[in-house]
């Protein structure tokens, strides 16, 4: 119960935290209101870099979520130029977390780290299609212990200014494992192949836990 209500926080929020409660200290003394204001925003940091365990199904002929949040574009399409993968079509399944989704990313399945390529770009809200070209974004390539390749593509927002990578290329991971987080609502794209779609658009999933796909 106490893990539930106040749960780990991810090293990426420490310095937010801190400087949320002095500013916090700092203003009320001058103002009771908008040291209230500071108070309820402390607490929304604390809860935003959340980094709660999770209890994964342990079984890779599923893809569980690699973000927590929704569900918001099943579709056919090609894979990403950044890593010559555009004369291919997968399955691309998009998480967009929001500001109070927890923004740590996990794998969706066991398999090694074949390639990782970030690309800078703009801060569109990470909900829009474009998003997905325009934005700033970090890509795995990560080989499947069943030699299949998926493609997981962190995707920053609107608000969010930092893609945190946790792993590197050549690292073994298994089933919902950290790969890193996002700051300030983003996005998540994991494109796939060769299995059965079991998430609907729309549908609220957790990060390690819920099962996207299935062979």
């Amino acid at each position: 119960m106490f893990n539930t209500i106040f749960p780990k926080i991810h090293k990426e929020g420490y310095k937010f935290l801190a400087i949320s409660i002095l500013a916090t200290f700092i203003i009320l003394f001058f103002s009771n209101f908008l040291g209230l204001v500071f108070i309820l925003i402390t607490v929304w940091v604390y809860y935003f870099f959340r980094d709660p365990e999770r209890h994964c199904i342990n079984d890779d002929s599923y893809l569980v979520s690699p973000a927590d949040g929704l569900i918001t574009d099943i579709s056919e399409k090609s894979g990403p130029e950044e890593l010559r993968l555009e004369n291919t079509t997968f399955t691309k399944l998009s998480v967009f977390m929001n500001v109070f989704n927890c923004h740590v990313n996990r794998v969706p399945s066991s398999g090694k780290i074949e390639e990782i390529y970030y690309k800078p770009g703009k801060f569109l809200n990470a909900s829009l299609d474009k998003a997905s070209e325009e934005n700033e974004r970090n890509y795995f390539k990560v080989k499947l212990n069943n030699g299949e390749e998926i493609i997981i593509v962190q995707i920053a927002g609107l608000i969010a200014r930092r893609i945190v990578c946790e792993v590197e290329q050549g690292q073994e991971l298994k089933q919902g494992d950290r790969i890193g987080m996002i700051r300030f609502g983003s996005r998540v794209d994991i494109y796939f192949k060769n299995k059965k779609v079991l998430a609907k658009l729309g549908q609220n999933v957790v990060a390690g836990e819920s099962l996207l796909a299935s062979e």
